[in-house]
């Protein structure tokens, strides 16, 4: 167990923009950074990060929180787990504390599949490097494929013996469990008999995106026939290839930084290009490329470089992922090797500047490479050539961005030698039935939207005396300003007045607590009732304590009480000559304004209360007291009321 200094330490140097930046293209906006959010699907990006604040928010799904939150949400992490993923990541070494038995046995059912995935990499690597079986058959594989040691090790390439259960049975003497192995399926249970899935076969573990090994693809080296080529593991709780491309995780870095990302089809097409110096590389591992792969993507880049064999039919069988990917709004392009040649054959005979000039001068927009490579099967056809048009005008309509689908419908006028306004009819008539059909798909759920909002606007409106909006506002002005000093008025012991400095938190917690104010939001009142315990100790928390607080509710309320989708960019009161005030260039007025806001509002539940009381007051009450009652929580309605306008009028 990871002790409490230590997981300090880890949550003190991580950054959540290098940690969100892995897995997320962010851009400067004003003092925030945002991107495309990883956790809904989304073209205009929603996805905030406060790198003075340490936290995430979208304000398209809602999903917020911290660096280490991020990693549990985004790679589905335990909290151990992803204070491991920072520490390896910032060098920090980890100092456990001894885990009861108890705690021992609390595993989540991923993290065990993981151990046994991590196990099984281990286990093929060894095989690979330090058995004669190994290096006679695996090994001589690889350098035959000009794969160095470097490259082999980057990969944790291996080699699964022909015995029938060598890894269940090292696995099982190891101490890990029979339904683990079976679960993940590098072993098969059949007949009561155990057996390797993996046999006779070199090893490319697949990797997620955090880098740990969730599953595994093995290449056969035998000429038998009956033997399919590539084995892959089947699906399980921690792999869904749907969801995974081969290399991403060495890749991800390298696409950002180059704004693209080259796609191939199997591992040694990944590596090989990796030899050349190229690793924006991934490759889809022999399945049709899945909208999950493409906004994987596209949370790195727009633009997508697809790289294939001299093979046509295989490139007309994936027309229809391109399509899906020009769906997405993103950039496609396309390089052709050579007949009989591959990614990886072709960078295995030549130089690695020279496998880059290729791909850079070869790279054609992927409309323009579909009408060559279809056009000479028209034959002067007309009917083929009328087909051929609609395909392509089909895939024109499928990009968002009008532009760009004005600026292809030229090129494709101009090539095909059709009437620009022809194929612009066409294109209208297209996207005018994908829009009909998709108005249809969503009014059912648009019409139970709606009614949702309304029942939701009719609940404001009829629970009139509730004090949370104002008990969020003074919070949200609290965390921002807590320790700020202001001045303020006292009576020494004399009962002269005199002034003192105090922090802002101080001031706003005796306020309360004077007229005994208590929130109505329970997680709100738990945030108070920590500002209290800081206070009576004569200090002020900091907001990181709350970002990192280990109730998950305090964590996710302040998160959320910090998250503003509206931010001033770093030049807009210079660009503009305009002076914005903000609430910490007057503190205690906006306090104090916050304060009565909330009094004021607490004051009116009352007098409603009171008046409830009065209408169904029942015999033996003094109906006097109650009249009292009503007319002093008048009285002090007036007075917040007169103290509120002053400060907001001043």
């Amino acid at each position: 167990m990871i002790n409490k200094d230590t997981i300090q330490n880890i949550i003190e140097t991580a950054r959540i923009e290098e940690v969100v930046g892995d897995y997320v293209t962010l851009k400067k906006r004003g003092v925030n950074l945002i991107g495309l959010c990883p956790f809904h699907t989304e073209k205009t990006p929603s996805f905030t990060v406060s790198a003075s604040k340490g936290i995430y928010k979208c304000f398209g799904c809602g999903k917020a929180g911290n660096s280490v939150n991020f990693l549990m949400e985004h790679e589905h992490l335990s909290y151990p787990e992803a204070l491991r993923y920072l520490a390896k990541k910032y060098f920090i070494e980890i100092e456990e504390e001894q885990e009861t038995p108890e705690q021992q046995l609390v595993q989540s059912e991923k993290e065990s599949l993981m151990h046994v995935t991590a196990f099984a990499q281990m286990f093929f690597s060894k095989t690979l490097s330090d058995t004669n079986e190994g290096k006679a058959i695996g090994l001589s594989y690889f350098k035959e494929r000009g794969f160095d040691e470097k490259i082999i090790e980057k990969f944790q390439l291996g080699y699964s013996p022909e015995q029938w259960d060598s890894l269940t049975k090292a696995a099982l003497e190891n101490g890990y469990k029979q339904e683990y192995l079976v679960n993940t399926g590098l072993t098969i249970s059949k007949d009561e008999q155990l057996y390797d899935r993996f046999r006779s076969r070199v090893m490319f573990p697949i990797h997620n995106l955090s880098g740990r090994v969730i599953g595994f693809g093995g290449r056969t080296l035998s000429s038998d026939k009956t033997k399919p080529k590539y084995v892959n593991s089947p699906e399980s709780e921690i792999y869904h290839k749907s969801n995974v491309l081969y290399g991403i995780f060495f890749a991800k870095s390298s696409i950002i930084a180059h704004d693209n990302c080259f796609l191939v089809e199997g591992y040694t097409d990944v590596i090989s290009l990796h030899l050349s110096g190229i690793e924006n590389v991934v490759a889809s591992s022999g399945t049709s490329l899945t909208i999950e792969q493409i906004k994987l993507i596209r949370r790195y880049t727009p633009n997508i470089t697809i790289l294939y064999d001299g093979d046509a039919a295989g490139i007309k069988a994936s027309f229809r992922g391109i399509d899906m990917i020009l769906e997405e709004g993103m950039n496609v392009k396309i390089v052709l090797f050579p007949d009989g040649e591959d990614p990886d054959s072709y960078s295995r005979k030549h130089r690695p500047a020279e496998v880059r000039d290729f791909i850079q001068h070869n790279a054609a927009d992927f409309i323009s490479f579909k009408t060559n490579l279809l056009i000479g099967e028209t034959a002067n056809d007309p009917i083929k050539k009328a087909n051929l048009i609609k395909e392509i005008v089909g895939s024109i309509s499928l990009i968002p961005d009008s532009i760009i689908r004005s600026v292809y419908i030229r090129e494709c006028s101009a090539s095909m030698k059709i009437p620009e306004q022809t194929l612009i009819n066409e294109l209208n008539k297209l996207r005018r039935k994908k829009s009909l059909q998709k108005s249809s798909d969503v009014a059912e759920e648009q019409e139970i939207q709606e009614t949702s909002e309304y029942a939701a606007e009719q609940q404001i409106e009829f629970d009139y005396t509730n004090t949370e909006y104002q008990e969020k506002e003074l919070l949200k002005f609290l965390l921002n300003f807590s320790s700020k000093i202001i001045e303020v008025d006292m009576m020494d012991e004399d009962g002269e007045k005199t002034i003192t400095t105090l922090p802002l938190a101080s001031f706003i917690v005796m306020e309360l607590q004077r007229d005994k104010i208590n929130f109505q939001n329970i997680v709100y009142q738990a945030i108070l009732d920590e500002y209290e315990k800081f206070i009576d100790k004569s200090s002020v928390p900091d907001i990181q304590f709350f970002i990192n607080h280990s109730d998950s509710a305090i964590s996710s309320a302040v998160i959320e009480l910090l998250s503003s989708p509206y931010e001033l960019s770093d030049n807009w009161e210079k660009k503009h000559r305009i002076n914005v005030p903000t609430e910490g260039e007057k503190l205690k007025e906006s306090a104090i304004s916050y304060i009565y806001a909330l009094k004021l509002k607490k004051v009116d539940k009352m007098i409603t209360d009171n008046l409830d009381a009065l209408k169904n007051i029942k015999s033996g009450e003094d109906e006097n007291v109650l009249i009292e009652k009503h007319k002093a929580l008048m009285e002090a309605k007036k007075e917040f009321a007169e103290k509120l306008t002053r400060i907001v009028t001043r």
